[in-house]
């Protein structure tokens, strides 16, 4: 009888020398080990038992001696063929090993110390009624009852383009760009309806937590207990189990932040990528993949529809569906032909000649007073946290910096410390500066510091601050936005998580309080994000039967990308800004991949990028569309006691570029160069 081999992806197995490795299936396991399953194996000289997952089954090696399976944690797979050749497709494509993209895809509570069971004998049966039942804190407005959603003319007509390309057998990809307000979530509805009675199923991606509930609410009025909500909030044990009922057939719809990408559903017709233009699609660790991309794999594995939507694409996005590769849908009018909101750019050199050295205008705090007399509401956005997110001496000019990170402290009234936004630590907040006992200054403007101006400037009115602090608990990111549709308070005061996705019909009037914050930055992508978000928040306001108005506070008001995100002219925004990156060789135009070396010590990360470097240049001597920038320190050059410098590969990203990459990777890690380092690629996407 022929001895079984499986082929396993160990999660011990580090990228650079990351492939499947053999073990012998013994005979007690014969007929039950299978491709999907998890097992534990022994890995490396001293055969330490680790996890893996079987990613096929042969009886062929090119090794004589195997090491055997010692345990098989379930009797059916996790996962199936489909996620494994999806996993090996992320393996090539974002630089991780087959294991780490695997594991993604799994819940959790799903370790190594539970068996996989089904619904029908976990223990936790009443705990997945009641899932069934829901429990979401959901906006109780009848505007968004949408089971008799009816289209409006031009949102039919943009569902009627689309349709052929829900209907096709092969994969397709759209665009569709509508203005803040137009009703681009009827649309999904329609669509998910007719894939739905295709026999497929659907997911919903939306870019914060913070919009599930209301986006789930949406989703559940129209379909029912067959809609699931996955994110990174729930608890590990309600993630598991939304994940079984998934894997299960007894949900067909899905709504959730970018992890929810991965969920195991069959036979995917849709998926909408909303807000699609969103930094938080791209998954910061390992493995470091797009959720945009992932979704690409899967609707062309399954002949499905990716639909992208935001009133403000990325410019990526806009130049695939100008290039054809897309197809691109327009909706120009707000839903019942609402008008877009009246804005004023306010100079806030002006107010400080006048004066007004504070963070509210003379103009936004007539407008606020008289919504609050009106009994109407505003949303006011300041994209950061904190009082002041500098504090200085006013002598000698000494600053707080954090001791692991080079970036300044930010002073949190809340509990009178000095915060580092990038590793947490904190010190008690004092009187006089620590190096001369000169009178410290508090410079800059955090939500903390806006909300007690409005507090000064409006006694007794009530403010929601929305923000990184106030939203660490469980259901607080709904229990706020609740409070704020139920009326209990006048101003929604807070960071980006209120620029997008929200829809209340008293909002008449929202104010950015500096809209230059995200704007002169090294980052390329700094004017694409400053048009997002003040055009997106511009856009919260007005959406009821009430006209809507905004206010923009800036210390550049000529500046061309904050004067057209005003307008919520994207058209001329994009034809702008593509002819910045063209001269830049930036996305989308050219392809980005970062080298990324961090270390404890500056000189060794510097002398192993030199090296790193060298290899590069030989390995890509010959290929003259690529160039090689840096290495130079990260923007924020010190994270977490870490030296963090890049370098930069401007290419065509191709299987065979990223080929030559890995063999970089592997030879700098064989080196001892890259001793004490940590070090990885990065796919630098959308």
């Amino acid at each position: 009888m022929e001895q079984s081999i499986a082929r396993v992806a160990v999660s011990s197995a580090v990228y650079h020398i990351d492939k499947p490795f053999d073990y012998l299936v013994p005979d007690e396991m014969a007929g039950v080990a299978a491709a999907g399953m998890r097992v534990l194996v022994p890995f490396g000289r001293g055969s330490k038992i680790v996890e893996g997952i079987i990613l096929s089954l042969t009886d062929k090696s090119g090794f004589k001696e195997l090491k055997a399976i010692s345990s098989l944690p379930d009797d059916k797979p996790v996962l199936d063929e489909d996620s494994l050749k999806l996993a090996l497709w992320m393996s090539d494509r974002f630089f991780c090993s087959v294991y780490d993209a695997l594991r993604a895809m799994l819940p959790t509570k799903l370790d190594f110390k539970n068996k996989l069971v089904t619904s029908r004998d976990d223990s936790q049966a009443d705990s997945l009624d009641s899932l069934n039942a829901g429990s979401l804190d959901a906006p109780q407005a009848s505007s968004f009852l949408l089971r008799d959603l009816e289209l409006t003319t031009e949102q039919s007509t943009v569902f009627d383009e689309i349709l052929p390309l829900l209907e096709s057998d092969s994969p397709k990809a759209a665009l569709l760009c509508g203005v803040t307000g137009s009703g681009k979530t009827h649309v999904y509805i329609k669509l998910i309806e007719k894939a739905l009675a295709l026999g497929k199923t659907a997911i919903v991606l939306v870019p914060e937590i913070g919009l599930t509930p209301q986006t789930a609410f949406i989703f559940e009025s129209h379909f029912g207990d067959t809609v699931a909500v996955l994110h990174s909030a729930l608890g590990d044990k309600e993630r598991y189990l939304r994940w079984l009922q998934i894997r299960e057939g007894k949900i067909n719809v899905v709504v959730g932040t970018r992890s929810a990408v991965f969920a195991p559903l069959k036979n995917i017709g849709l998926i909408v990528i909303d807000e699609e233009q969103e930094h938080t699609y791209k998954s910061e660790g390992t493995p470091r993949y797009h959720a945009h991309l992932i979704a690409k794999y899967r609707v062309t594995s399954s002949s499905g529809l990716l639909l992208l939507a935001s009133a403000t694409p990325s410019i990526d996005s806009m130049y695939m569906a100008l290039s054809g590769k897309y197809s691109l849908h327009r909706l120009e009018k707000r839903f019942n032909d609402m008008m877009l909101p009246s804005v004023i750019i306010v100079d806030m050199k002006k107010e400080l000649k006048a004066g007004n050295g504070g963070s509210i205008s003379l103009l936004l705090r007539d407008e606020l007073s008289k919504n609050i007399n009106s009994g109407e509401q505003s949303i006011l956005f300041i994209n950061r946290r904190g009082a002041s997110p500098v504090v200085a001496c006013g002598e000698c000019g000494y600053t707080f910096k954090c001791r692991n990170c080079s970036v300044s402290m930010t002073y949190h009234t809340s509990n009178k410390r000095l915060l580092c936004h990038y590793c947490g630590y904190s010190i008690a907040a004092v009187s006089e500066c620590p190096q001369c006992q000169g009178k410290l200054k508090y410079i800059g403007a955090g939500t903390q510091k806006v909300e007690s101006e409005l507090s000064d400037l409006f006694p007794g009115v009530s403010i929601i601050r929305m923000d990184g602090d106030t939203t660490t608990k469980k259901d607080s990111h709904s229990r706020l936005l609740s409070g704020f549709r139920n009326n209990e308070a006048h101003i929604l005061l807070g960071t980006q998580m209120v620029t997008k996705g929200l829809d209340f019909e008293n909002v008449t009037l929202v104010g950015v309080i500096s809209a230059d914050l995200s704007l002169y930055t090294s980052d390329y992508r700094a004017n694409e994000r400053t048009f997002s978000l003040i055009t997106q928040v511009v856009g919260r306001s007005g959406r009821g039967e009430k006209p809507g108005r905004a206010v923009i506070q800036s210390y550049t008001p000529q500046n061309k990308v904050i004067s057209l995100a005003s307008k919520q002219d994207f058209d001329t925004f994009y034809n702008n800004e593509i002819e910045i990156r063209k001269i830049l060789k930036c996305p989308p135009v050219r392809d980005l991949i970062s080298l990324t070396v961090t270390g404890k010590e500056e000189s060794n990360v510097i002398s192993s990028c030199d090296y790193l470097m060298r290899l590069l240049k030989v390995t890509f001597n010959n290929e003259t569309a690529t160039h090689l920038l840096g290495p130079a320190p990260a923007n924020v050059s010190k994270v977490m006691s870490k030296y963090v410098y890049k370098i930069l590969v401007v290419c065509k990203n191709t299987k065979s570029i990223r080929a030559k990459i890995k063999q970089v990777i592997s030879e700098f890690a064989l080196s001892k160069k890259s001793r004490g380092l940590t070090f990885y690629a990065d796919i630098d996407v959308g």
